[in-house]
């Protein structure tokens, strides 16, 4: 249930979860703390490992682009002041996950945009619990 998150298909799947994670985990690890941010990326891996598991138990689930998706969205949270809703938050949910649902309609590729809308939906969900 949380070895997904660390198979890639390839290296250039490797290179843009791991750019992508260097990026805003620093931020997050700082706002949150180590261990609630690993807390975090745990449940993200066993919620998509389950959805994968229920929804598509013929396809093998790769890669930590779920656990991306939630730090993309939390990170656009993190200056949050109690009671708004920041604008970077709207923005980042209409660019990263409209795309992404767009993308899972409209596309029949190997990449499961269902595991990135998952991580996206998660991370706003923490972030707003540990903002409140």
């Amino acid at each position: 249930m949380f070895g997904h998150v660390l198979g890639h298909d390839g290296i250039q799947h490797y290179m843009s979860n791991m750019m992508l994670l260097l990026l805003v985990g620093p931020i997050l690890e700082e706002k949150y703390g180590s261990r609630i941010l690993l807390i975090m990326i745990a449940i993200v891996a066993v919620i998509t490992g389950l959805v994968n598991i229920i929804f598509f138990p013929q396809a093998a689930l790769l890669g930590a682009s779920g656990v991306v998706f939630m730090m993309i969205i939390m990170a656009s949270v993190v200056g949050m002041k109690r009671g708004e809703i920041p604008l970077t938050l709207l923005v980042v949910a209409v660019i990263y996950l409209g795309q992404e649902i767009v993308t899972g309609i409209s596309s029949t590729d190997n990449i499961s945009q269902l595991t990135h809308i998952i991580g996206g939906i998660c991370g706003g969900i923490f972030a707003f619990k540990q903002n409140s």
